[in-house]
């Protein structure tokens, strides 16, 4: 049996990372003190400038001539929308998928095969395609899950980028999907008359419009699914996957519903992308975007989705505001996180630390498992990992 000592240390590294230890940042503070109706009130008009922004064209972040300032709005929508659902995924579930891509391409040729006229497909209007794009990438995403979400860190990542590169090859040798001529005049919402649609490939606002209401509806159901029980155990398998399964979390069902959902936002991504622009060809979904999209939830903040929105919408407006700098695009990206990386890991805006309190509750349950099974555990502060040591006997 372990010594009485032991077990008092034990105890004592328990409770160094009580949650009463964990520290909110001084503006979610405020936020905190805040009555509810000035919380309320903020985000409204916060919403109402986002809406307002492709209008206004304020002249301190304009585009430079030959990018339109409305679609490079709706581009920076775009990718906060992908930013969101990879946040899901990687930043949730510590998932790390780089083949992301692969569903954004899917949404893109689910809304071509379906509405263009260069389809033999059935034609549907474009605003079915949406929801078709969220079933169809979903279902790719539970197809890919099954067999490889067992695998973890660097064998999923590898996994998953071969997988992005499999749906861009199959997307040029399978004479369906039209290679590299690839489908013209995808479908558009309706509104307007023939001669001027209200959306047109030209005009950025309403695409950009409907795009923003899709990702505040999003952020309701993903901020829901956070504070829920899903979220919870989200957080316990990114912190710890062998903790959580020991605490009774069923971790490959939730890992499998973080791969799905993040599937399904990513398609349906695609599927606005490839209504605005009106063509869809293997050429648009290569791995350095996919990149892009993973650098996007790291810039912003991995785990917050208020982050993943700022980082999705940064990595799209840099190279559309300075177009003289667009080429070097992957090397400022790489450079700028690799400083992020040393000098603040969390990313721009920082995970919520209550969020892993779950986590940590586990962590410390686990310990207590270890000692009474005749192992010394210990967290670390910082991470809340644990080292086990078989504990000597008196």
């Amino acid at each position: 049996m372990p010594s009485a000592r032991a077990t008092q240390q034990v105890d004592a590294r328990v409770s160094v990372d009580s949650p009463r230890r964990l520290k909110k940042g001084r503006w979610r503070r405020k936020w905190d003190s805040m009555p509810r109706w000035q919380q309320w009130l903020i985000l409204l008009i916060v919403v109402a400038a986002a809406y307002w922004l492709p209008v206004a064209n304020p002249w301190l972040i304009t585009t430079e001539p030959g990018n339109d300032f409305p679609i490079a709005c709706f581009t920076m929508a775009i990718y906060a929308l992908v930013a969101v659902g990879l946040n899901v995924v990687i930043g949730f579930a510590g998932l790390l998928d780089l083949g992301y891509i692969a569903f954004f391409a899917i949404g893109s040729y689910t809304a071509a095969f379906l509405t263009s006229p260069d389809s033999s497909y059935i034609h549907i209007p474009y605003l079915w395609t949406l929801p078709a794009a969220i079933v169809v990438a979903m279902t790719f995403g539970v197809v890919l899950g099954l067999p490889v979400l067992r695998l973890r860190g660097d064998y999923l990542a590898i996994v998953t980028l071969g997988f992005g590169e499999i749906i861009r090859i199959l997307a040029t040798i399978i004479p369906a999907a039209k290679g590299q001529v690839g489908f013209q005049n995808v479908g558009r919402p309706p509104g307007g008359t023939t001669a001027h649609p209200l959306f047109s490939n030209s005009n950025g606002t309403p695409w950009y419009w409907l795009t923003l209401t899709i990702i505040i509806i999003i952020l309701l159901l993903v901020g829901n699914l956070e504070r829920s029980r899903v979220g919870r155990s989200w957080i316990a398998i990114r912190e710890d996957e062998d903790a959580a399964e020991i605490m009774g979390v069923p971790t490959f069902k939730f890992k499998l519903w973080a791969f799905a959902i993040g599937a399904s936002i990513g398609g349906l991504s695609g599927a606005l992308f490839a209504g605005q622009i009106g063509f869809v060809n293997n050429q648009k979904f290569d791995v350095v975007t996919s990149i892009l999209f993973v650098a996007a939830v790291i810039l912003g903040g991995s785990g917050n989705k208020v982050g993943a929105l700022l980082g999705g919408a940064i990595v799209a407006y840099i190279p559309l505001r300075f177009t003289a700098i667009a080429d070097y695009k992957y090397w400022i990206f790489g450079i700028a996180l690799v400083i992020l990386m040393i000098f603040r890991p969390q990313g721009l805006i920082a995970a919520k630390a209550h969020l892993l309190t779950y986590a940590r509750e586990a962590h410390r349950r686990l310990t207590a498992l270890r000692l009474a099974r005749g192992l010394d555990g210990k967290i670390s502060p910082r991470t809340g990992s644990i080292s086990a040591q078989e504990v000597k006997n008196d």
